[in-house]
């Protein structure tokens, strides 16, 4: 009979960089590696939950976020380059006119003909009926409005944070 892992060994722990910029979630075991190695520092919130991991020779309290105290300069990100893919990911994978997810396409809200450029404010995702309605008109033309407004996609850590902080909010 094979032993299951107790219910906190899968706990998540959310992990600050040195500057705490809101990295991400680990789970507590590579949380415990991190300090009992002297790359973390358990962090002391108010109302955050706190274990205490004991063994022969060290007694460790573990709390739910931990700072990353590392020398290693925090990652570089550079914003992607324009491509398909990274619109659709951007729009997820619908259509910013109607809000269809079917025979998606890339049209240019200014369109190039009329001076519009390829850059992330100017380019959004389409279905094959809006995109051909559309033409290469401006919206005012036609009278078609955006759901969102294009802009680039923003810093991994910082999509986290948000997402992160509207799941602290529905617990509140």
């Amino acid at each position: 009979m094979q032993a299951t892992e107790p219910h906190i060994l899968q706990t998540s722990i959310v992990v600050f960089s040195r500057n705490y910029l809101l990295i991400g979630r680990i789970n507590i075991k590579r949380a415990i590696v991190l300090i009992i190695i002297g790359q973390a520092e358990a962090l002391d919130f108010e109302d955050a939950r706190q274990w205490e991991v004991r063994s022969p020779n060290i007694v460790l309290q573990v709390s739910e976020h931990i700072r990353l105290t590392g020398s290693n300069p925090e990652r570089h990100w550079k914003i992607p380059t324009v491509s398909r893919r990274e619109i659709l990911r951007r729009d997820n994978h619908t259509c910013q006119y109607c809000g269809s997810t079917k025979h998606l396409t890339i049209d240019h809200v200014i369109p190039r003909s009329k001076g519009g450029t390829h850059t992330w404010d100017n380019v959004v995702t389409a279905c094959a009926t809006c995109n051909s309605k559309k033409s290469d008109r401006f919206l005012s033309e036609i009278g078609m409005k955006l759901k969102t407004k294009p802009k680039p996609p923003i810093h991994p850590a910082i999509a986290f944070s948000e997402q992160f902080w509207q799941a602290s909010e529905k617990k509140l």
